[in-house]
């Protein structure tokens, strides 16, 4: 039986439950935060099954002792994945990413990213570790006024982007008759999505010192681009098996925790994988090319298509659901939507559908484009066949959230 103490946390104040998850960890506990959007029934039936997950772990690798957080991979679904680390596996790359970034004690980090991914928790725990102050956007997207006292954003391509707009519309000196915000930034550190070379000379012709990296809940910073292409972080050894790439580093975490109990990340060699397919640049970069599961990676958030068509399979006018990924530029994949429908007036079925979507599903999991069919395509099975779908051409006729 599990002697951790979870504490779940959530709340419309972000910076007060990340400040309260940094005192939690002080204290020897393992926060777990939530989203405060998601239904009071439904955060409690997370936290019971995480709870029902932890008493089932066994501790004959002394995992219980190290454990210091959790994190979901993937939000919250009906089978909600948590990720357990130990503190060290993420300290281990403080020091060395300050130096990269140029920040020390005293100065500010800007978190916009959710305190329910975990890069808003390792952006906390960076800070905490490293004499940094934290602080969080006044709204759910940045504004001007953000800008002003932060000197380094850890932050998803979508939120840069919205950064960048700011800048260049002259938020670096904006007048009004009673304020004037001059924009303190000097560094960006993006992850959660590919970022894009343009937004990247955006950014740095803005100002800003911009570093990007590719990395997972499960294995935290695997690879950095300092904008000749995404190079392994110190110390992480990388392994191409058949185009999926795995990773054997001290920054792994621990166990990946269900309702069943709990499996270790890494294997007995130390190699972990969480089904990243690759390739390589000629000059040696590494180049990420999806989930070999077919997840995708939205806004800095990682969908699964069965869980969010699970959840939509349980409306009664959806005889099945096909949910895939479409490339976008601001945020790595969209999630769409095809349903098999059982009849009816279709703008009737489709608004209703839309509304139980947004009950039922974290914000990241709901589809931005759906469209309604007869018939979804088959296996010989009577499996839906999921197809690798590219550009928008297959869902002509779609519907935009």
């Amino acid at each position: 039986m599990s002697s951790l103490e979870l504490v779940p946390l959530r709340g419309a104040d972000h910076g007060a439950v990340l400040r309260e998850a940094l005192r939690v960890r002080d204290d020897g506990g393992v926060p777990l935060v939530g989203d405060e959007r998601w239904s009071d029934a439904h955060w409690e039936s997370v936290v019971a099954q995480v709870r029902a997950g932890l008493e089932r772990m066994p501790d004959t690798a002394g995992h219980n002792a190290a454990v210091a957080w959790a994190s979901f991979t993937s939000g919250s679904t009906a089978a909600p994945k948590v990720v357990l680390r130990s503190a060290a596996s993420w300290e281990v790359a403080f020091e060395p990413l300050s130096r990269l970034l140029g920040v020390a004690a005293g100065d500010t980090l800007l978190i916009p990213v959710h305190p329910v991914s975990s890069m808003a928790l390792f952006a906390a725990a960076h800070a905490h570790h490293s004499g940094l102050e934290i602080a969080v956007p006044g709204r759910h997207r940045v504004r001007a006024e953000d800008l002003v006292g932060p000197a380094v954003v850890h932050c998803t391509p979508l939120q840069l982007g919205d950064i960048v707009e700011l800048l260049e519309a002259g938020s670096m000196g904006l007048d009004t008759e009673s304020t004037t915000w001059r924009s303190t930034l000097r560094a960006a550190l993006v992850g959660g999505a590919r970022l894009a070379p343009e937004l990247r000379a955006r950014a740095e012709r803005c100002g800003l010192s911009v570093v990007s990296y590719y990395g997972a809940a499960e294995l935290s910073l695997v690879a950095v681009d300092q904008g000749s292409g995404l190079r392994a972080w110190p110390g992480v050894e990388l392994e191409d098996r058949d185009g999926v790439l795995w990773v054997r580093s001290q920054q792994c975490a621990l166990v990946r925790v269900t309702p069943d109990g709990a499996v270790p990340i890494a294997d007995a060699q130390g190699w972990a994988s969480v089904g990243d397919r690759v390739r390589w640049s000629d000059d040696g970069a590494l180049v990420p090319q999806g989930r070999s599961d077919g997840a995708m990676l939205t806004a800095g958030a990682t969908v699964v298509p069965e869980d969010v068509e699970a959840v939509l399979e349980q409306h009664p006018d959806v005889d099945a659901a096909l949910v895939y990924g479409e490339d976008d530029a601001v945020l790595g994949q969209r999630v769409c939507a095809r349903i098999q429908w059982r009849g009816g007036v279709r703008a009737e079925v489709l608004r209703d559908i839309r509304a139980f979507a947004r009950e039922h599903l974290t914000p990241a999991q709901r589809p931005r484009r759906w469209q309604l069919v007869d018939a979804l395509p088959r296996t010989a099975s009577g499996k839906v066949l999921r197809v690798r779908t590219e550009g928008t051409g297959e869902i002509d006729g779609g519907v935009d959230a």
